[in-house]
């Protein structure tokens, strides 16, 4: 790589990580206000709450990135043709692969990153997410409690009341009712409970209590007696344990977990078709950036004259990434109910790296069709018309 490609490179990687930094910061503060909850209803400090939210960072840059090079190598590709550095590198007889060759090599870079992300990082960091969200709703249990007071939990669908508590934490006469099941109403009823932690949970021990069984349909509950039940309180949110076993969603497995998922794995946290699904994502997640860079260099990288518009052209490169993207979207969603949709990304993945090799290779500039153009001219031609006679009638 020249020092001309040294240039490019430096200059789309800068402008790449400018805006991944920037609209991840964006969407992050979005996110981050729907949490806010974790500061103003459950007392937890502004570290807490801005390391809890920072653990989705890595699931928005995988999302982000590869739109973010395109928006990089869009500007450069503009810079250079607003500077005629375009027309001046093709007059010296340098081929579009050539050219194309910087723009490539950062795609490998963000593919890569991506591709770390989508692999291990991002998985690590929402499990991460999901035992530190149950760790403080289990500990919020233990403090939000009062001895005669009935405490809806899990919202409403679980209620715990207990008697008395003592200087040792210990909890006496506990009732806990239990709907969350649509199919089964359960209630238990202990003398006394001690708040245990484990290393896979927290749980709420009762002693010497019941617990009744009520199915639905049915007249007569089924009561057992028990000498010690172990309550799992971090079911109380989305993740939490079953029978001991951490429980992990499809978002939440490692790349090589995802694959030869059975159906009756004690940590299945989702269906099997749903990891199916997030398997093929985080398969084609590195391969956006690499057929993105094809498609933008395909309708920006050709030199133009200062006459010839590029509006047309970049607004053209836009729909074909948001169609790109879209379709991985709807072939991921549709895959969960209908295998055969998952083919839908790698089809049009496929399409797109055709299409942008021919561009590349014939050296046309891509435009829309006639008919497009005309009407684009003739619905602009129209709005300073309307602008016109609005201004007018204002003075």
């Amino acid at each position: 790589m020249g020092s001309i490609g040294r240039y490019i490179f430096r200059t789309t990687l800068g402008a790449f990580l400018l805006v991944l930094v920037s609209v991840t910061a964006l969407m992050w503060i979005t996110q981050a206000l729907r949490d806010i909850d974790l500061m103003t209803n459950e007392g937890q400090g502004i570290l807490t709450f801005v390391g809890l939210t920072g653990l989705i960072i890595p699931l928005l840059v995988m999302i982000i990135a590869p739109i973010a090079f395109m928006v990089a190598m869009a500007y450069v590709l503009n810079k250079l043709a607003t500077d005629s550095e375009l027309i001046v590198m093709n007059a010296a007889g340098m081929s579009p692969w050539h050219l194309f060759r910087p723009f490539l090599a950062v795609g490998v870079v963000v593919a890569l990153l991506v591709a770390g992300i989508a692999a291990y990082l991002s998985p690590r960091c929402l499990r991460e997410l999901n035992q530190w969200v149950n760790q403080i709703r289990a500990d919020l249990v233990t403090r939000i409690v009062q001895p005669g007071r009935f405490v809806p939990l899990a919202s409403g669908a679980l209620t715990l009341q207990i008697r008395e508590r003592l200087p040792n934490g210990q909890l006496l006469g506990i009732f806990i009712d239990d709907q969350r099941d649509p199919k089964e109403r359960v209630t238990f009823l202990a003398e006394q409970g001690d708040i245990i932690t484990r290393d896979t949970g927290t749980y709420l021990l009762l002693a010497d209590g019941s617990v009744q069984r009520q199915q639905t349909g049915e007249r007569d509950p089924n009561i057992v007696l028990f000498d010690r039940y172990a309550f799992d309180l971090s079911k109380l949110s989305s993740g939490g344990t079953q029978g001991g076993t951490q429980k992990y969603g499809s978002r939440e497995r490692y790349l090589w977990e995802l694959y030869g998922q059975r159906a009756d794995d004690p940590t299945l946290g989702d269906r099997p078709e749903q990891m199916r699904a997030e398997l093929n994502d985080r398969i084609v997640a590195p391969l956006y950036p690499l057929v993105i860079a094809v498609v933008t260099f395909a309708y920006l990288g050709a030199p133009r004259t200062t006459r010839q518009s590029r509006t047309l052209s970049l607004i053209s490169a836009i729909g074909a990434v948001v169609i790109l993207r879209g379709s991985g979207f709807v072939g991921m969603l549709a895959g969960t109910r209908v295998p055969a949709a998952l083919v839908v990304p790698y089809a049009t993945l496929i399409a797109a790296l055709g299409f942008g090799y021919w561009g590349i290779s014939r050296g046309v500039i891509i435009e829309p069709p006639a008919f497009i153009v005309d009407a684009i001219t003739k619905f602009t031609e129209w709005l300073a018309e309307l602008s016109a006679r609005l201004a007018g009638q204002t003075r």
